[in-house]
């Protein structure tokens, strides 16, 4: 039997690459020349350009959904730039008029254009949203700085007032309400904000009465992003979400469980092994991912915990 590596969905960065390709030489010609000229050696700004848009890219406002399906050309400048912990940053876009929304489609992600000091060519990278899909005038991102991320490396080093290019919506998993009794959600460090954009989802709508675990593991206590919200979904649901952290490196007296991932912590967390009703959600950095989803190779590949405790290929998606 194949690994559950070998079938894995795509991820947000191969569904960026696609997404490049679709945007082809039409996205390259519009950012190329206007991008050159406003982050060139002696303009005001060699990091960010903060007024010059490449030709025909529309500033958002021209209706009331910012972003349409596909290709999205559109500028929003930063409102606010918030510390969240050592590497996460959360940005604040704002929209120009004041009672647009963005658009997107539950877990959806946007597609950035970012133009790093010393690069030949621009950088698309895709982020979900983690301020409510329908929320008026602005859009939040939150964003881990990589070592070495020419991207986020970028999107950290902007200021108020500073925009910031978006060339696409990327459509994601097409949540349907109730199609599952349970579903359980996996993250591992900033993979929690696709994870969070769904749970927001799910419990913002009246009608779908799905049920959520919620399994989190990072690498230290100040990595754990996005509890407060989390935990005042729980208040208001507290039958219906349940919430496990996992922390391998945790501080003295953390309230965290210490450690990884692992079969232990899913059957614990999920009773035990696979329900024929559940559906599994994974983000996370690539050594947990392959741990849960297996890995392939000339040999066969590993199975993963997943396929372990008896998930089906088709019961398991990787954002």
């Amino acid at each position: 039997m194949a690994s559950y590596g070998f079938l894995r969905a795509p991820t947000a960065a191969t569904l960026g690459s696609f997404a490049l390709a679709g945007l082809g030489l039409t996205v390259y010609r519009k950012s190329l020349f206007a991008v050159a000229s406003a982050e060139a050696p002696g303009s005001q700004s060699q990091e960010v350009s903060e007024t010059a848009d490449p030709p025909n890219m529309i500033r958002a406002g021209a209706s009331s959904r910012v972003f349409s399906s596909g290709v999205s050309m559109v500028s929003l400048r930063l409102k606010s730039s918030e510390d969240i912990n050592h590497s996460v940053k959360l940005l604040r876009f704002e929209f120009p008029e004041s009672d647009a929304i963005s658009g997107l489609s539950l877990t959806s992600s946007v597609l950035t254009l970012t133009w790093p000091r010393g690069n030949l060519f621009p950088v698309l990278r895709p982020y979900t949203p983690v301020s409510r899909l329908d929320e008026a005038g602005h859009l939040d991102l939150m964003v881990k700085r990589y070592p070495g991320g020419k991207a986020s490396t970028y999107l950290h080093s902007l200021e108020p007032g500073q925009s910031l290019r978006f060339v696409a919506a990327l459509k994601g998993y097409p949540w349907i309400p109730n199609k599952y009794s349970h579903v359980a959600l996996i993250a591992g460090g900033a993979g929690i904000t696709p994870i969070y954009q769904l749970i927001q989802g799910i419990f913002r709508n009246p009608d779908d009465t799905t049920s959520v675990t919620l399994v989190v593991g990072v690498n230290s206590d100040r990595d754990v992003i996005l509890k407060e919200k989390l935990d005042g979904i729980k208040e208001k649901f507290p039958d219906r979400l349940k919430i496990v952290y996992t922390v391998s490196k945790p501080a003295p007296g953390s309230p965290f469980r210490k450690g990884y991932v692992t079969e232990e912590v899913l059957r614990d967390a999920l009773g035990g092994a696979a329900k024929e009703n559940t559906k599994v959600f994974v983000c996370g950095p690539p050594a947990m991912e392959a741990s849960l989803l297996g890995t392939r190779g000339w040999s066969g590949g590993t199975p993963g915990i997943l396929q372990q405790l008896g998930y089906k290929s088709d019961q398991i998606h990787n954002f």
